[in-house]
């Protein structure tokens, strides 16, 4: 039997939530994720790794911030050039 998509995404939906309802630590699942993404800034801001450990992370979280605040602004135009042109905001699910 072929599902829709909808049905599909709804499978996913469910399979995700039984999957965290049996996770004892969230925290730990999910570490190596946070840990790649802060990487991420290290290296950004530390190509070469010259810069002392302290100075690097330091600099790291600014381009974080910096990301996050770019995020934020490009959502809050969204929903500005959303609300212009008539559209409805959509729900969380």
């Amino acid at each position: 039997m072929t599902m829709t998509p909808a049905e599909r995404a709804m499978k996913g939906r469910m399979g995700a939530y039984l999957s965290w309802a049996n996770t004892e630590n969230p925290s730990a699942r999910t570490k190596p994720g946070r840990d790649a993404f802060l990487a991420r800034f290290e290296h950004q801001v530390d190509p070469n790794g010259e810069l002392p450990v302290e100075e690097r992370k330091r600099r790291a979280e600014q381009l974080r911030k910096a990301h996050m605040q770019e995020l934020a602004y490009r959502s809050a135009q969204k929903r500005r050039e959303n609300r212009a042109a008539g559209k409805k905001p959509r729900r969380a699910a």
